[in-house]
């Protein structure tokens, strides 16, 4: 928090003399302890001064070894150690806000793309420089922490660990717009449909919106989302499928029992063979209790007359043959079963995204 200097006479210390200081009673530094409480230990040079910070003692306070540090042009952090991940998400916007505006309100300026999908817990998201929205046709410069995006299409904000963001899928978008990279844009839209932030329609919804689906690497992306793709992985193994002559099948349906119970949701499943395709990555079995979960479930849907095929991503990704060949065997063997797999799917659509739409 805000240091205060010790008690001095009259003529000591960086304020002495009769008339300077004036402004730095308990009053003040009250003001200012409130600012800072609110905003992770952050102020902007306009709160201090408002708060009756003179310039001098900020300048003073910032200096090499002393109590505060400057973060960003009129950003400082009011504290000696290092900042972390939060506040500096949060020293973006408060140096993209308008000065006299509330910082924290979302109205002129709210964390967006990689930097906001970072604090939603996104992994391998790049989130340097944090982009941050701000009204257009407001302008301001750039730095190397800090991207400003104008937009004439100001959403709505909400706050993440206290800092003004954009909704996830929002931020999704803005994220596509600003990357070049179309297996980053393939895995991090992904990540935000598996991990629940936002739906595949809404999703596309903000993208045909935005006016990105004109670019193949987003409306590809896309494509596969609508089409129940939700992970890099599974993404992959789409690829891989469409390139041959074996059926499409529904990705991540959700099967259940002929008396209504939960069964299973593969990643990939034919319904009309009975075969599913479970993609199981090491990352999630290094747990005793997980790899039991994996094998239950497999147990579960043999037991309902599903044949299933597992493969890791690395199997997708380097022995894509073998995959389909197991998957080739068992599609066939099911043209001769006498019992069909008990188990149906419920609630999925298989969509179809065609080029130019949206």
């Amino acid at each position: 928090m805000i240091t205060r200097e010790r008690n001095q006479g009259p003529n000591q210390g960086p304020n002495r003399g009769p008339n300077r200081g004036r402004n730095q009673g308990p009053t003040t530094a009250r003001a200012a302890s409130r600012t800072a409480r609110r905003q992770l230990n952050l102020a902007t040079r306009h709160q201090l001064a408002a708060s009756g910070i003179p310039e001098g003692t900020i300048t003073s306070r910032t200096r090499p070894g002393g109590p505060w540090q400057r973060l960003l042009p009129r950003v400082y952090l009011l504290q000696t150690g290092p900042p972390d991940h939060r506040q500096r998400a949060l020293a973006a916007v408060l140096y993209a806000a308008e000065p006299a505006a509330d910082p924290l309100s979302g109205d002129t300026a709210a964390l967006t793309g990689g930097a906001a999908l970072a604090l939603l817990g996104i992994r391998d998201v790049p989130h340097t420089p944090a982009d941050v929205l701000i009204r257009a046709p407001r302008r301001l410069t750039g730095t190397p922490e800090v991207r400003p995006v104008a937009t004439a299409r100001w959403p709505r904000t909400i706050a993440v660990s206290g800092i003004p963001s954009t909704r996830p899928v929002r931020a999704a978008a803005d994220f596509a717009a600003r990357s070049g990279d179309p297996a980053r844009i393939r895995s991090t839209l992904a990540h935000v449909v598996q991990a629940g932030w936002c739906h595949p329609q809404d999703l596309h919804a903000e993208l045909r919106a935005a006016r990105l689906l004109t670019r193949p690497a987003v409306r590809a992306a896309a494509a596969e989302l609508l089409a129940g793709v939700r992970s890099i992985a599974e993404a992959l193994a789409r690829d891989t499928l469409t390139a041959t002559d074996l059926p499409t099948p529904l990705w991540n349906a959700r099967l259940y029992t002929p008396d209504g119970a939960f069964l299973a949701s593969p990643d990939a499943y034919w319904p009309d063979e009975g075969v599913a395709l479970e993609i199981d990555s090491a990352e999630y079995h290094y747990t005793r209790d997980a790899w039991h979960a994996t094998l239950h479930r497999r147990l579960r849907l043999e037991s309902h007359g599903i044949l299933v095929v597992s493969a890791t991503p690395s199997m997708i990704r380097d022995t894509p043959a073998q995959v389909v060949q197991a998957l080739r065997t068992l599609l066939t063997l099911t043209r001769s079963r006498p019992t069909p797999p008990t188990a149906q799917a419920r609630g999925h659509q298989q969509l179809q995204l065609f080029p130019g739409v949206g």
